[in-house]
């Protein structure tokens, strides 16, 4: 993925070196400079971006002035010669707080840190799928997903707000959903081993639920719940 960048600094030769070190990393894509915050305010208006290198004390306005004034900014990490403002970075949520001079290695780290964050952000927004349910296309994210039910001729999706009755079948609906998460436990559930908080014997817990795996998935099952995870008192 490619992230895009905007440097805002009143410092020149602070760009310049942000710039140059922008330019060495392949996955970081500079779409614009502002030497102050209003130029920035403007250039948000009109550029899709996902990331400011922001400085703190700049003319006329400061970066946490433009931080407290917009809505749903983008990633933003500070980068300023002043170590005092740094909690108060991260009142605003910033990713990262640079302090200058900022060295290469220190640069790096902090790109590799929100590169990691917005791919799995972006894993999320597209863990989903639709269902027709009562007559509706519903969007459903698998993270809220418990586990799935097959009836008689129609599956309950059952998530942690809710449940919604598809007409379709377990199998259609195993096959659209991501393997490492969900697995089949029993001819009649498909389960969200992520939501799974206890075993008891041959049952699942989640949430308030209880659900059976059948003994020919015991097992791999457990195997994958567990993951290497089992402590046992010697």
């Amino acid at each position: 993925m490619k992230i895009k960048c905007i440097i805002t600094d009143d410092e020149p030769m602070a760009r310049k070196g942000l710039r140059g070190y922008i330019e060495k990393i392949e996955f970081l894509t500079l779409v614009g400079e502002c030497e102050d915050a209003i130029q920035l305010n403007t250039m948000l208006k009109n550029q899709q971006v996902d990331l400011i290198f922001l400085d703190i004390e700049m003319p006329e306005m400061t970066g946490r002035e433009l931080l407290s004034n917009i809505t749903n900014p983008p990633k933003v990490i500070i980068v300023s010669a002043y170590e005092q403002y740094a909690l108060k970075g991260y009142e605003f949520e910033v990713v990262d707080y640079l302090l200058k001079p900022v060295s290469f290695d220190r640069f790096l780290k902090s790109a590799n840190r929100i590169h990691a964050l917005l791919q799995t952000e972006q894993k999320e927004a597209d863990d989903y799928i639709f269902v027709k349910s009562d007559k509706q296309l519903k969007k459903i994210l698998f993270k809220d997903i418990l586990f799935i039910e097959s009836m008689e001729n129609y599956v309950v999706i059952q998530t942690v707000s809710c449940k919604e009755v598809v007409y379709t079948t377990l199998k259609q609906l195993n096959d659209s959903l991501p393997k490492d998460v969900f697995q089949q436990t029993h001819r009649s559930y498909i389960v969200n081993l992520e939501k799974v908080t206890a075993i008891d014997g041959n049952q699942l817990t989640l949430s308030s639920y209880k659900i059976p795996v059948a003994r020919t998935f015991r097992d791999s099952i457990f195997n994958l719940i567990l993951n290497n995870r089992l402590i046992i008192k010697s």
